[in-house]
């Protein structure tokens, strides 16, 4: 059985990519869950994820026979090639080259959404987003890019996902952003805003999300806007 290494639910954003695409494809794995302590070069986490991978990061896939892929779109593109037919990239070819920039875009880009709106599941500061968008113009402009990119492949492709019918890697790619989005109450159109609600009622992003939830930690060092839960 293939296993998935994967961080906090509630907090690691690129652990959440490759587990719910897995998980909403019907790709089978086994989870190991390697709780955040610090990142420190000391940590049990860096300790047990740096012997598998040399960056010492989750997400992590490691196959039967003892390969290991580490990084999201490495990840993603190895699913991509070995499941054929869950079609995780759109078929056509000029849309696989969209979804490829796209991806390649959140990979990496949207350094003050990343930087100013770290993923938390539980927490709901709208407060904090409104002052971002004011003071920071680096989360205003990424979220500005977000709606536009968002409504570009929507109007193109008619929905309900970012290329067509089915949930692919684009869409887990961004995923993680549409919870940004909302614990931060960050302003977008009422389509987004339907975007982001139909992903997240899809079984595999659910059952991250209510796992998140459930999980009931309160990092410090991933809290720069709360002091308690």
């Amino acid at each position: 059985m293939r296993k998935l290494y994967v961080g906090n639910k509630n907090y690691s954003s690129w652990s959440m990519r490759p587990w719910v695409l897995m998980k909403q494809a019907g790709i089978e794995f086994e989870e190991v869950a390697v709780r955040f302590d610090s990142f420190e070069a000391d940590s049990q986490f860096k300790h047990t994820i740096g012997a598998l991978n040399p960056v010492a990061k989750v997400p992590v896939l490691v196959e039967d026979g003892g390969l290991v892929i580490w990084d999201t779109l490495a990840i993603a593109e190895y699913l991509a090639e070995t499941f054929p037919e869950k079609h995780l990239w759109p078929q056509a070819k000029a849309d696989r080259a969209r979804a490829r920039s796209v991806c390649a875009e959140m990979h990496s880009g949207f350094g003050g959404l990343r930087n100013h709106c770290g993923m938390n599941l539980e927490a709901s500061l709208p407060e904090v987003g409104a002052r971002l968008m004011k003071e920071v113009p680096e989360v205003a402009s990424d979220l500005a890019r977000i709606v536009q990119m968002w409504s570009g492949l929507l109007d193109t492709h008619g929905g309900p996902m970012l290329f067509g019918r089915e949930f692919g890697i684009a869409d887990a790619y961004f995923a993680p952003v549409g919870t940004r989005i909302r614990t931060y109450g960050l302003p977008v159109p009422t389509h987004i805003t339907a975007y982001i609600e139909r992903v997240q009622a899809l079984p595999g992003v659910k059952a991250w999300i209510d796992a998140g939830l459930a999980e009931k930690d309160f990092l410090q060092f991933e809290e720069p806007y709360r002091t308690g839960r």
